[in-house]
């Protein structure tokens, strides 16, 4: 499971740049904005004015370094208390790859934070304290990173150059997270010795760990494999948007119709058979077009209109299958995982809005199963509510059929957002498990 890697050979001038998302999560100080602050600066990602401002600033230590935390701690309450209140967002490339970072809440106040920033993420980077070790936090983001099936952990062990970079300090902190892994849905874990605030490990390897032979935590994000991280089986496309341009000038516009959306599974091609739900009718895919112009296919996560052989009902929560592949659940009883994100707790027969794809329904909790036990990591049967952060398993009634895959098959369909509706806040996000799948419809109800 746990495999060292050698740094690849640098990527031909040919090769397509891909993007990747990561998140980087851990407690309160344990040095998350001030790695990616080192990434950024390191690999010379910064333009020169945000440079000169970090050296000007009045946030230079004692020491004389710069205070790198500051380049994503944005909020003033985040500057004066040392803490990541909000997620935030930044972006830089190498010649291999483009990165998009979300720097996620430590504190266990804001964990919601950290699922909303985790929740597209290829890879989870969970930051330790080398002088610690493995902590209740690091577990809870562990977990969490499991349940949101990010498909690749990074364990940064962080502050090594405080325990003097002793080897065996690395190896006890990596076997206590080996112990409660093999309990988790985790296949891809790394594990990097590292100091965010001097650099070591981060964007070049450090000479002071000769014992660790695997590449710094950039080249690491460079070369780790995402290719087969989206889900290319089984063709899903939640409508979003009826196009109609309806343009009297363009005779090519001027009876347009086209379904548009992001594509959340699949391959999708020209003369594909395919199924509209909930219509339950099928019919042809004749045009695929993208603000660059038309293709013959198209696949996940690009965003597409569909110009269909035949004029069906399909509107805005309307969702476009593969006829030949397989099938979605579909059914009004759900059953999920959630991680509940509001100061009012869970209780059994609250109503709410289900938010899922391009689609919101009514919906009212039914039952509370148990809650993660986040120390033992063992299910605590039949709670009475679900609290602040906590993690669960409840079943929903919907007010209408939802047409889903589970969450472990594909993480675009198989997750959803529950809302408050009195105040449009999101309460709690939602992963579902495996339903009766849908039942092909009949050779009469095609339309070929």
């Amino acid at each position: 499971m746990f495999t060292e890697e050698i740094m690849p050979p640098p990527a031909p001038a040919h090769t397509p740049v891909d993007i990747l998302r990561f998140n980087t999560c851990g407690s309160v100080d344990d040095g998350k904005s001030t790695l990616i602050g080192r990434l950024l600066y390191d690999s010379k990602s910064l333009m020169e004015d945000q440079v000169e401002a970090l050296e000007r600033s009045a946030d230079i230590t004692s020491g004389g370094q710069i205070n790198l935390a500051n380049l994503t701690d944005g909020l003033r309450a985040e500057r004066e208390q040392g803490i990541t209140i909000d997620v935030a967002y930044r972006y830089f490339a190498t010649p291999r790859r483009k990165f998009i970072i979300a720097d996620t809440p430590g504190h266990v106040q804001y964990t919601r934070n950290m699922v909303t920033g985790a929740s597209n993420a290829n890879v989870s980077i969970i930051l330790v304290d080398a002088r610690l070790g493995v902590i209740e936090q690091s577990r809870r983001h562990t977990a969490i990173a499991s349940l949101l099936r990010i498909p690749h952990l990074v364990v940064a062990i962080n502050k090594m150059d405080i325990v003097g970079w002793s080897e065996a300090r690395f190896n006890e902190i990596r076997a206590q997270f080996e112990e409660f892994l093999p309990r988790l849905d985790i296949k891809d874990v790394k594990f990097i010795p590292l100091s965010a605030l001097n650099g070591d490990n981060v964007v070049t390897a450090s000479p002071h760990t000769p014992w660790y032979p695997g590449p710094p935590l950039l080249g690491h994000l460079e070369s780790v494999h995402i290719g087969s991280d989206w889900n290319l089986h089984g063709f899903r496309l939640p409508v979003q948007w009826v196009n109609r341009p309806n343009n009297p000038r363009d005779p090519a516009l001027h009876d347009f119709r086209g379904f548009s959306g992001q594509i959340a599974g699949g391959v999708v091609r020209v003369g594909q058979k395919i199924l509209a739900l909930p219509a339950g009718l099928a019919t042809t895919v004749k045009q695929i077009w993208t603000l660059d112009g038309p293709l013959t296919e198209a696949f996940c996560p690009q965003s597409v209109t569909l110009v269909l052989e035949h004029d069906i009902d399909i509107s805005r929560g309307s969702m476009l299958i593969g006829l030949d592949e397989t099938l979605p659940g579909a059914g009004t009883d759900l059953h999920a995982k959630v991680c509940w994100m509001h100061p009012r707790p869970l209780q059994r027969g609250k109503k709410y809005l289900l938010k899922h794809t391009s689609s919101t329904v009514q919906a009212v909790v039914t039952e509370i199963e148990h809650r993660l036990d986040i120390t033992s990591l063992e299910p605590e049967s039949v709670p009475s509510e679900l609290a602040l952060n906590d993690l669960g398993e409840i079943r929903i009634r919907t007010a209408r059929p939802l047409f889903y895959d589970s969450y472990a098959t594909n993480r675009l369909t198989g997750s959803f957002i529950l809302i408050e509706p009195g105040t449009n806040a999101t309460v709690a996000a939602g992963m579902l498990l495996p339903a009766r799948e849908l039942v092909k419809p009949e050779a009469a109800d095609y339309i070929i």
